[in-house]
């Protein structure tokens, strides 16, 4: 039997531990000649981080991980039903569904409140595009000069903070030999992974540092949906560091899974 099993929803907040650059169209401003801006929403002006930024790093990590990068550099795709990257990540249209939908869905992350307010305060106090503005140099080796102008980086400012959310739909397909609940581990993996990499642009030169802060997970099952049951997410002082969602903690997420929904308890209710 091919069925919805229910959403894990995994949120919380994405703090800028160093500058980060996620690069976006040349806009309304003109600072000394920025050529790097950042990506910015172009209704309210504030910089974002993009689902698809976020979601296609954690996919590059996991790829490494799992000795899945092919000699051509290309996205790996596989068609087979229990690959978890294509499962988890998705694959190409032109590539046979058998395993069903892609599992995660990432939104758009947005400023939170207090780093929108920090923003603007530098728009106001220094007459700075809601970003900070980075100057770098490269230095001729013999003569110590720099052969060319400067250039200018816009960067999301160390400290901001971004309210993120990853959807994680499970589904019972029946080709499948390794369930969907069974794939948490490897999505907070892929978290784990990108806290010790880079976010965005220019990683080896320090910027995009991150860490994620999480709330407890949401378990929405099937029933729930049925019912119209809502869930509440943890407030901010109540978030925690990745750190804390350990094997015993995923574990405990599972479990929480099986308890509630139904369809695993009692499969004449298919």
């Amino acid at each position: 039997m091919n069925q919805t099993i229910g959403t894990l929803i995994i949120y919380g907040k994405i703090e800028c531990i160093t500058g980060l650059h996620i690069g976006g169209t040349e806009g309304g401003y003109e600072i000394g000649g920025i050529d790097n801006p950042v990506i910015r929403d172009p209704i309210d002006g504030f910089p974002y981080i993009p689902g698809s930024s976020l979601k296609g790093k954690m996919r590059s990590l996991m790829e490494w991980a799992e000795g899945k990068v092919t000699s051509d550099g290309q996205v790996y795709s596989s068609g087979d039903v229990n690959d978890v990257i294509s499962r988890l990540f998705g694959a190409p249209a032109e590539k046979d569904r058998k395993a069903g939908p892609t599992r995660l869905i990432v939104r758009d992350a947005k400023a939170d409140k207090s780093t929108r307010e920090k923003l603007e305060k530098l728009e106001a106090e220094q007459g700075l595009p809601r970003v900070e503005i980075k100057t770098e140099v490269s230095i001729n080796r013999l003569t110590s000069k720099p052969p060319s102008g400067p250039r200018h980086m816009e960067r999301v400012p160390a400290g901001s903070k971004f309210d993120f959310e990853i959807l994680f739909n499970l589904y019972e397909v029946e080709s499948i030999s390794k369930k969907d609940i069974d794939l948490i581990p490897e999505v907070f993996m892929a978290m784990r992974l990108l806290e010790h990499s880079a976010l965005g642009g220019s990683g080896s030169r320090g910027y995009g540092q991150i860490a994620f802060h999480l709330g407890e997970p949401i378990v929405y099952t099937l029933n729930d949906y049925r019912k119209g049951i809502t869930k509440e997410k943890k407030k901010p002082d109540e978030l925690h560091p990745l750190s804390k969602f350990n094997t015993e903690k995923i574990e405990g997420i599972k479990e929480l899974f099986l308890k509630q929904e139904e369809v695993y308890k009692d499969k004449s209710k298919c």
